[in-house]
This record gives structure tokens, sequence and C-alpha cells, in this order.
């Protein structure tokens, strides 16, 4: 990786971390890990950390840098295979651009998330979104089939499956300086984290606590065996009942 992208990388994991809070001890889910970067800080961080991933090449590359350190699945964010209320937190971490259907993997990381989900997603109307929805139009680099999304079409979406829940959320702006190539903001331009345009744009949705109902089935005798059980004083007072009535 170039130090470009790892200052790229070292930044959005910051952000991720900033804002999701997490404790250690906690289950955290990554759907579609990749590669293993954020599964990997979340180790570091004291996580019981889980990943989800369909690329059978990304889980391979995945497993070869975490081996057993984190429980890796292979399947899809539009389906996953986690009961609810599965993990403490779940994360969409530049997920979304690549889904068939980005409104079911959120509805999909709301069910199985008890406490916080995290979606971070490439801005659309950042320069650089633009520059990657330019390369993908021509058909070059993973980005060809990317969708790119901008904070108000996350905050409608997350309103529309969520309800009026708790929403946090933050960017990562870059902006050039004299003899580098680039600067991230986010240490030392607390404003910009507000900024709507920035390169990558960090949520987190505070879940409100759902609970799972089922019909509890409690024993009551029927009639007949009523009758048969009454004894006594019990029986008699019955008969002189229905001889009253």
């Amino acid at each position: 990786m170039s130090e470009k992208g790892i200052l790229y990388t070292q930044q959005e994991a910051r952000l991720f971390f900033d804002l999701l809070r997490p404790s250690p001890g906690d289950s955290i889910l990554d759907i579609g890990c990749g590669c293993g970067d954020i599964l990997e800080s979340c180790i570091h961080k004291g996580l019981d950390s889980t990943g989800l991933e369909p690329s059978p090449v990304m889980l391979d590359m995945a497993f070869e840098r975490l081996s057993h350190r984190a429980n890796l699945f292979r399947g899809y964010a539009e389906d996953l295979p986690f009961d609810d209320n599965s993990f403490n937190h779940a994360s969409l971490f530049t997920t979304l651009e690549f889904v068939s259907d980005p409104r079911k993997a959120i509805e999909e990381s709301f069910r199985v998330a008890k406490d916080r989900v995290f979606i971070g997603v490439l801005n659309r109307y950042a320069i650089k979104g633009l520059q990657r929805r330019i390369q993908g139009f021509f058909g070059r680099g993973i980005y060809a089939k990317a969708r790119f999304f901008t904070l108000w079409e996350l905050k409608t979406m997350v309103r529309e499956l969520a309800g009026d829940v708790p929403v946090t959320w933050r960017s990562i702006c870059l902006f050039p300086e004299p003899g580098k190539p680039v600067s991230c903001s986010p240490d030392t331009w607390p404003l910009a984290q507000r900024m709507p345009f920035g390169t990558f744009v960090g949520m987190v949705v505070t879940l409100k606590p759902r609970f799972r109902l089922r019909p509890l089935a409690l024993p009551y005798p029927s009639e007949s065996r009523y009758k048969e059980s009454l004894t006594g004083f019990a029986a008699e007072t019955q008969k002189k009942y229905r001889k009253d009535t």
C-alpha cells in the first residue's frame, strides 16, 4: 500500500472508533470485511470480531492476515446468516458501494446489531468521489460498478428503516499542502469534520432496543379435567350450585 493509502486507512479507522466508541469485549460484525483491515483494528482494541465477505479470494486474504483471531464467514450483506441482536455492533465500512441492494444491507445490519451500527461511505459529492466516478465510467479499477452515496441519502434510508434514532456523523476532508500531495484534516481542523462534502463520511446509528416476542403457552386444565379433580366440600358445593341454578 502506498504512503497515501496508509494515510487514508489510518484516518478512516480513527474516525470509525471515534464515532462507534466500542468497549473492550464488545462483539462486532464487519459486513463486507474485505481483506480484514478494520477487523484487525477491532482485534487490537479487544473486540470480539466477526467478518463476513462474499468473495472467497478476499476471505482467504483475511484468514492469512488474521488467522483464528476473528470468526470469518462467507455471505452477503443483504442476507446475513445471524440471528437478531447477535452482536453489540455492526459495520458497513465502504460496503454499500458494492452491494446489490444497499437499503436491504442497512436493514440487515440493524437487525443483527443491538447497540450501534457504523456506516462509512465514499462521498459522491467529494472531489475524490468525482474522480472515482469518472474512473468507473470508463470501466477502470474496482469502481467500475460502484455506487456512491451522499450524507443526505444515508440519513434518509436510516430514518425510513429505524425511525427517529440518534445519528452522529463526521467526515474526512483532504486538502493539499505546500510540498505535500495531501493532508488529512480531522486532527487539525475540527470544523472540517462537519463538512458534508468530505472525501469519506462516517455515520453511527444508535439503535433502539428491540425484543423478539413469542407466544407463551400457559397450562390450564380443561373443564372435564377440572370436574374430575373436585372432591369433598368442593364437589358438594358445585352440585348445590348447579341445583340452585
